[in-house]
């Protein structure tokens, strides 16, 4: 139960912290405590030796005993633990008439003392709070009470309160019990009240600080995971398009390979049956004839052959004449020629919408024999002839 709590608290904090409290979630000064001081303390105190301590404990009048001027003096060491120590030195005088060791005072006594003690600051416990800052102590020491000279051992109680980080005030009562018996020696209680200052100070966050402090790294620590989680998604988006986009391309690649290997498949095809065509050879006439002759028909009855095989084969038949003769003659003579090629194939069962035809006359010559120039027979033969060309496959 305790790990979903936890994930439900931390989700209500980063949620109000989004809407309008973060601010609240900052470590501030006042999250920060002095953890570890010297403390420098001047004062006064007020001792009482009636040994009537319970019953006359406010019988101040009667049985306190104080000096109207600054009486005690102290400076200590305090740890962040919560230990310190402190070494006192205080001055009083037994006032005439006061009860002392049961007794009144025949007259004015001095009182000295001068004190060691170890203090445990009990905040450490209950929690730091800078208006109330309890401590008990013990410790050992030694007085001149009475004319009296003796040791003691201490035990204290009290408080601090702070109104900043250096100033303060201290009130205190410390109860002093004698070592040994020596005949007259009286316990005492002493109490005491003055201003603290601190120096060689060490801060550090309090407690409610901390929790601050493990509270915010709770949600940052929540904030990286989602900010994992998202990255993760995302990584896993981005790897998908790739995956996606590295098949997709391989899928063109495959496509364009396809495609290519088609075209030059087609390519291939075509220039296969342009030789065959080519092959044949052309279809020649005689000098000033349309007439096919039994090579030319048998030239023809191949390239029937062909279109009967090839279905989608589709010609265009050109047909030309020599430069002798006249222009316009020789312009109606390939169109007589043209057209006797182009029959003889429907004739032998080409349709004729395979076949479409073009004469051209002497305007396309294969050879230098043009008007006005000297060629042989054989020559002139070359250029009355009806050529194929591929349309369509």
């Amino acid at each position: 139960m305790k790990a979903p709590f936890l994930s439900l608290l931390i989700a209500a904090v980063l949620f109000c912290t989004t809407i309008s409290a973060q601010e609240d979630l900052q470590i501030t000064a006042k999250d920060s405590i002095v953890q570890s001081s010297w403390i420098f303390g001047v004062g006064v105190n007020a001792v009482d030796d009636s040994g009537n301590v319970f019953s006359g404990l406010f019988n101040v009048s009667d049985e306190w005993n104080m000096v109207p001027f600054p009486s005690r003096i102290s400076i200590g060491r305090y740890f962040k633990s919560g230990l310190g120590i402190e070494a006192i030195g205080t001055y009083n005088q037994y006032m005439e008439g006061n009860i002392i060791d049961g007794v009144p005072s025949p007259e004015n006594i001095d009182y000295f003392g001068m004190d060691a003690r170890l203090t445990y600051d009990l905040n450490k416990i209950i929690g730091q709070t800078g208006w109330f800052d309890p401590y008990v102590g013990v410790g050992i020491g030694y007085t001149d009470a009475n004319r009296l000279g003796r040791g003691t051992y201490n035990a204290a109680v009290g408080f601090r309160t702070w109104f900043s980080d250096r100033w303060g005030l201290d009130f205190n009562s410390t109860g002093k019990w004698s070592i040994g018996s020596e005949n007259g020696v009286t316990n005492h209680i002493q109490h005491a009240a003055g201003v603290v200052y601190q120096f060689g100070i060490e801060k550090g966050l309090s407690k409610r600080g901390e929790e601050k402090l493990e509270l915010l790294a709770a949600i940052e620590k929540e904030k990286q995971r989602q900010m994992d989680s998202i990255a993760e998604v995302n990584k896993q988006k981005e790897a998908l398009l790739l995956a996606e986009r590295l098949k997709k391309e391989k899928e063109e690649a495959a496509l364009a390979s396809a495609e290519e290997a088609r075209l030059k498949a087609e390519r291939d095809r075509k220039d296969a049956i342009e030789k065959r065509i080519a092959d044949l050879g052309y279809v020649y006439f005689d000098l000033n004839s349309s007439v096919l002759t039994k090579q030319s028909k048998d030239i023809l009855n191949s390239l029937a052959a062909i279109l009967e095989e090839i279905p989608t084969l589709e010609l265009k038949i050109t047909s030309h004449t020599d430069s002798r003769g006249d222009s316009k003659y020789n312009d109606w003579l390939s169109e007589r020629r043209v057209k006797s090629t182009k029959d003889y194939l429907i004739s032998k069962g080409i349709d004729s919408s395979k076949l479409s035809t073009e004469s051209y006359g002497e305007r396309q010559l294969l050879n230098e024999c043009s008007d006005g120039t000297y060629c042989p027979e054989e020559k002139h033969k070359v250029n009355r002839r009806s050529e194929f060309l591929v349309l369509e496959l």
